[in-house]
């Protein structure tokens, strides 16, 4: 760690909550002339007023930088253009935005000719690796300071009730408090709440930690049906069939997803995941037009894309959310999973009609231009060109294998009972 400080410049990844607050003039202490960087991926926040809360707990300057047209373009369609999702229910909410935000991090300290970057994420989280492993690869020769990895801050901060009062002490105005314990992370594609009172995993969450979504059982009581359209993959049109908005722009379009699945109640997710760093944590996410979008292109796939094609790409999936999740997506494997990922998207067209119902999303038909289905082949009641005979030898050959398995251990149990 780096402890001659003075006169050093910094470019904190600033929120405006209670750790980062802590962080800045902390940092000001060490004899730091602070850079607070905002990074606008999505979330509802007064920005104007983070920006002053910034400049009078010290900052030097301010940074707000609007990255919600890059997020969705060049973060989250890629991720779900792949089905990316990690132990088989975490849509990657917050591990997509981390690069995007280290990213426009790193360019901001090479203009502001700053030698440091430092961030708010505990030293138990994934995020602390999202972060480093980013800024690392994007500038091997930035030094980093990571507050909750500091013999210094840890000594003076055991934890929120120390921050508190910390800001108190200082005056610095922010919006946690005793009562409401645990954290939240949000952007345009989810929000998350973890630790504190949630840190028990027996125990539900109060209908009061959602604040994005709606209640299932509150959400209106006859189906939103809307219908989604992709081009290789991407999702290029969005109508609600109700009312006929449409919605083409990417970020229009994504927008809008989230504003159908918070009214349906849909995208609620309380899991207990593997974080990288070997710990077990347990999440409640909020991914309303997320989840939409992940059903819709997994249906369009259905119909559009080879099935050996299909079981190879989802061995990529796998791998390619786990580097997302572990902070990897600056990494030369990323670049050759994306290129098969893109590959395999080629042709996949066409559009999904969707009913969106009480946290629940349910495709109930689909078009494509591209479709590997053929009615007349698939058919029960026409042969089709299929020639149903030609079945009798395709099992006898699929069954070889079994028979043969069957064979030996039938003479393995008899050699068991003779020797008995």
């Amino acid at each position: 760690m780096h402890t001659q400080k003075n006169g050093k410049h910094v470019v904190l990844a600033y929120s405006g909550g209670l750790d980062t607050s802590v962080i800045l003039v902390w940092l000001k202490e060490q004899g730091f002339d602070v850079t607070a960087y905002v990074a606008d991926v999505g979330q509802r926040e007064d920005f104007q007023e983070i920006r002053d809360k910034a400049l009078k707990a010290g900052a030097a300057k301010v940074y707000i930088e609007d990255l919600k047209e890059e997020f969705v373009t060049d973060y989250i369609f890629p991720a779900f253009k792949a089905n990316c999702l990690y132990e088989g229910k975490y849509l990657l909410g917050t591990a997509l935005a981390r690069p995007l935000i280290a990213k426009r991090q790193i360019e901001i300290a090479a203009r502001e000719d700053a030698e440091y970057v430092s961030h708010g994420a505990t030293g138990k989280g994934n995020d602390q690796v999202r972060f480093e492993l980013a800024y690392y690869a994007l500038n091997p020769k930035i030094k980093v300071i990571s507050p909750w990895k500091e013999a210094d801050f840890l000594g003076r901060f055991q934890g929120r009730p120390c921050m508190l009062e910390f800001a108190e002490e200082h005056g610095i105005p922010v919006k946690a408090t005793r009562e409401k314990s645990y954290s939240e992370d949000e952007n345009l594609l989810h929000i998350s709440h973890e630790s504190g009172i949630l840190e028990d995993p027996a125990a539900g969450a109060e209908e009061n930690v959602y604040s994005w979504t709606k209640s299932p059982e509150d959400a209106p009581d006859r189906p939103t049906r809307i219908a989604i359209t992709f081009k290789d993959g991407l999702p290029v049109n969005l109508e609600n069939l109700e009312d006929g908005t449409v919605q083409e722009k990417p970020l229009e379009l994504f927008t809008y997803l989230n504003e159908l699945g918070s009214e349906n109640g849909i995208g609620r997710v309380d899991m207990v995941e593997n974080r990288f760093v070997g710990i077990k944590s347990r999440g409640i996410y909020e991914t309303p037009g997320g989840t939409i979008l992940h059903h819709a292109h997994l249906d369009i796939e259905g119909v559009a894309m080879d099935r050996e094609v299909m079981r190879l790409r989802d061995m990529l999936t796998a791998k390619l959310s786990e580097h997302i999740y572990n902070g990897f997506w600056f990494r030369p494997e990323m670049d050759f999973l994306m290129a098969a990922i893109d590959k395999s998207q080629d042709v996949i067209d066409g559009t999904v009609f969707l009913k969106l119902y009480k946290g629940s999303v349910f495709p109930y038909a689909r078009t494509s231009p591209s479709s590997l289905y053929d009615q007349d082949l698939s058919s029960m009641d026409i042969e089709g060109g299929f020639d149903q005979k030609d079945s009798k030898g395709f099992i006898k050959i699929q069954a070889v294998r079994l028979m043969a398995h069957q064979a030996i251990m039938h003479k393995h149990r008899s050699g068991h009972e003779t020797l008995g």
